[in-house]
């Protein structure tokens, strides 16, 4: 059984690496859904969450095709791409990812970027859920803040 693996060592992330990794939807949903979790999640139990917040519907809801194209697409191209920043580990044999030391560095990007997810969606209820009421609520005041 091959390890769990990202493609590089800890490295520093650019403001590019950065702004392209949270540029795609599906690839921060997939870091949503990492979150908080220690142990390696199945991509297939991923694909699930972000297929059910992609069409607004719980995981238990979502249709066969919505739910093949969301893992077909991280297995093809996300998840690589994030192991490749060392953002997460992916281990190819078990298809199970779990978010790698260079996750912290991407962290404070995505906090601000859960700001402008759909506000009344079954995502924004699990991001919500997840972080308690404060986290959001703590992200807009400090956005507040560094506005003049």
């Amino acid at each position: 059984m091959e390890a769990l693996t990202s493609g590089q060592e800890t490295q520093n992330l650019t403001a590019d690496t950065i702004l392209e990794l949270l540029a795609n939807r599906r690839r921060r949903y997939l870091l949503y859904a990492l979150r908080g979790r220690d142990e390696p999640v199945e991509l297939s139990r991923l694909a699930e969450t972000v297929a059910g917040w992609e069409h607004d519907v719980p995981p238990d809801e979502v249709e066969k095709n919505e739910y093949k194209s969301v893992y077909v697409s991280s297995v093809q191209c996300h998840v690589p791409k994030l192991a490749d920043s060392g953002v997460v580990e992916h281990d190819t044999d078990s298809h199970s990812v779990v978010l790698s030391e260079n996750f912290d560095q991407l962290r404070p990007y995505l906090q601000l970027v859960m700001l402008d997810e759909p506000r009344h969606s079954t995502l924004r209820e699990a991001l919500e859920d997840e972080s308690g009421d404060g986290f959001i609520r703590q992200i807009r005041e400090n956005v507040a803040r560094l506005k003049p």
